[in-house]
């Protein structure tokens, strides 16, 4: 469902996007084009009995009304309100993402904790694997419309092999009035304390670091769950919706255009489509449909998250690194740079220009100084024309680069500190 297009834009060039202008998946043409359509119908049918049906008196009236609405629309704050609105919505639409539980961590933990080639070993890693991929389905399974339709029941998911029959009887027969997708987890740390108990959890230590791995993967689960059921407050929503709409039910009849022999003011020309007011419809309200499609990511919209994809992935992925790959190594043997102390990966012809550039030293790695290069001693005397003053004399190394010096006597003693002045004689 994602609509992917990085690589059309890998590098900036003369109207770089003017090639996603045609796309039509994800597109703005594609969510907008039905309100659009209303607008531009309710708008020419105003105008159409402006011109045709309304009496003389009835025109003048109607024109009033339109300049009326005209000069207070501009009272809307239209940008504030969106502006914040939408960097809100996307901000919260990016953290969901990085919220949804992926298991890298843990399959290398648990592949390099868990210790054992028999089928013990295997089953403990397995099962342990298993039942953090349930608890990752079990939660997207509660948030994401396109994984319910999947999953619609819990036969389905014993069906697909994230579940036995027996642990669903378990499963059931905990009987909770809240969401249990954390259920698995804790059977995951009862496996882990099985597997130390038995020595294939060979220290403490790989035990903690398996536990934290679990809760870190848990902790999202359970945020996944609070974005869900913690939404962008309703007034917030409300008032945003409410101001774009009214806005444009507002131009309706304040971006007429008016009788030109009448002599209103900015009335000068009748063009009978108004498209800087159709453009001002287009940016506005596709700002606003933006935040409709990212407010929940996890529906079926072509943006959405790909939730179905990552289960599929994840559980693939986790299965075979910590069963197929278990002690699954290549042989080892010395590299192509072994005796190299200054290795050089090739370059193929379409990259050579990066060889051309040199390597970065800094931004003031290529500074020219030509004056004042050396050190320096010099003597730096301070004399008084008033007997309320001290002299100080101090022997200084100071650098003409820098102009900066350190005092071997920072208490200056005077009754009297803005009559004296210092005279720096170089020597």
């Amino acid at each position: 469902m994602t609509v992917t297009y990085t690589a059309r834009v890998a590098n900036a060039r003369f109207c770089g996007f003017s090639k996603l202008l045609l796309a039509w998946k994800g597109s703005i043409y594609k969510v907008l084009y039905k309100e659009f359509l209303a607008f531009f119908v309710l708008y020419a049918a105003i105008s159409i009995t402006y011109r045709f049906f309304l009496y003389e008196d009835q025109k003048r009236y109607f024109e009033k009304l339109a300049i009326y609405c005209n000069h207070y629309a501009s009272l809307i704050p239209m940008s504030f309100v969106l502006g914040f609105y939408v960097t809100l919505i996307v901000n919260r639409w990016w953290n969901q993402y990085t919220s949804i539980p992926l298991p890298d961590r843990i399959m290398c933990v648990l592949s390099g904790g868990l210790q054992g080639n028999d089928e013990r070993g295997r089953l403990l890693r397995r099962s342990m694997m298993r039942y953090a991929s349930l608890s990752a389905l079990l939660i997207l399974r509660s948030v994401s419309t396109a994984v319910f339709k999947r999953f619609p029941t819990m036969d389905h998911v014993v069906e697909a092999g994230f579940m036995t029959r027996e642990e669903r009887k378990k499963f059931e027969g905990l009987h909770s009035p809240y969401n249990k997708y954390w259920i698995p987890c804790v059977w995951f740390t009862n496996l882990a304390a099985v597997a130390r108990c038995e020595g294939r959890i060979r220290d403490d230590h790989t035990l903690k670091l398996l536990l934290e791995e679990l809760n870190a993967f848990r902790g999202k689960c359970s945020l996944l769950f609070h974005y869900d059921m913690v939404s962008v407050p309703l007034v917030y929503t409300q008032v945003v919706t409410l101001a774009v709409y009214s806005f444009f039910l507002v131009c309706l009849i304040g971006r007429q255009f008016l009788d030109p022999s009448q002599g209103y003011q900015g009335h000068d020309l009748d063009l009978y489509v108004p498209i800087f007011t159709l453009l001002q419809f287009f940016f506005y309200a596709g700002w606003l449909k933006v935040a409709e499609q990212l407010i929940n990511p996890f529906g079926e919209d072509d943006d959405d998250f790909e939730t179905n994809w990552l289960i599929d992935r994840n559980f693939q992925v986790s299965m075979m690194a910590v069963d197929e790959m278990y002690g699954d190594l290549p042989v080892m043997e010395r590299d192509r740079y072994w005796n190299d102390s200054n290795p050089r990966p090739p370059y193929t012809a379409a990259t050579l220009f990066g060889l051309r550039k040199p390597s970065f030293q800094g931004s003031t790695f290529d500074m020219g100084l030509f004056h004042f290069t050396d050190f320096q001693d010099t003597e730096v005397i301070v004399v008084t024309d008033t007997p309320d003053c001290v002299s100080l004399h101090t022997k200084v190394s100071l650098c003409s680069v820098g102009l900066s010096y350190w005092s071997q006597n920072q208490n200056i003693l005077t009754e009297k500190p803005f009559q004296c002045f210092v005279n720096i004689l170089w020597v």
